[in-house]
């Protein structure tokens, strides 16, 4: 019994530790994009595989492919985003139609993605009224992360000891818990 608990304790907490996208992938690819690099010469680095995380700006379908436009956000060694990262531009990720579909309804505004990229190429755009140079590269693999759960108040609001025998939330500086 005590073996069958560790070999059930070290496969969670290997699968902890996995990378959200192919292992090989995730060797090759480079994580620290660097984007002026990518707009000055971008041909130094047509082909080359990048480790990218986003927050999702826009998804739109076109006659090419799934095109998705993200803030770019930081990945760890295993594809999660960092937390509190300083986001430092936009890029564009397209996944060709040869391989499928990135519905926007599921791909939209505000949703979190890790992907594995081929740098194409550093093409012209606007955001809003500004001209931008985005780099553009082609998904070989691609992340979607869960939605946060958001709820109406928080969990601590239920919890007795924060209200009185009259039901009313305790508000006194000097008493905060309750007598009980």
């Amino acid at each position: 019994m005590k073996r069958l608990l560790t070999i059930v304790s070290a496969t969670l907490l290997l699968a902890a530790c996995a990378p959200v996208l192919n292992r090989e992938l995730m060797r090759e690819g480079v994580r620290d994009l660097p984007f002026k690099e990518l707009r000055e010469a971008p041909d130094n680095y047509k082909g080359k595989l990048f480790i990218l995380g986003g927050l999702i700006v826009s998804s739109k379908l076109t006659e090419t492919g799934s095109r998705i436009e993200a803030l770019y956000v930081p990945v760890d060694s295993s594809g999660y985003l960092k937390e509190g990262s300083r986001v430092n531009g936009r890029f564009l990720a397209i996944y060709p139609t040869t391989k499928g579909l990135l519905d926007p309804a599921v791909y939209r505004k505000g949703r979190e993605i890790t992907l594995a990229g081929e740098f194409l190429e550093a093409r012209k755009g606007k955001i809003d009224e500004m001209e931008y140079v985005y780099p553009v590269f082609e998904i070989r693999e691609i992340y979607l992360w869960a939605e946060p759960k958001y709820y109406d108040y928080p969990y601590y609001y239920d919890y007795p000891f924060l209200y009185d025998p009259w039901g009313r939330p305790y508000s006194d500086p000097f008493f905060p818990m309750a007598p009980w």
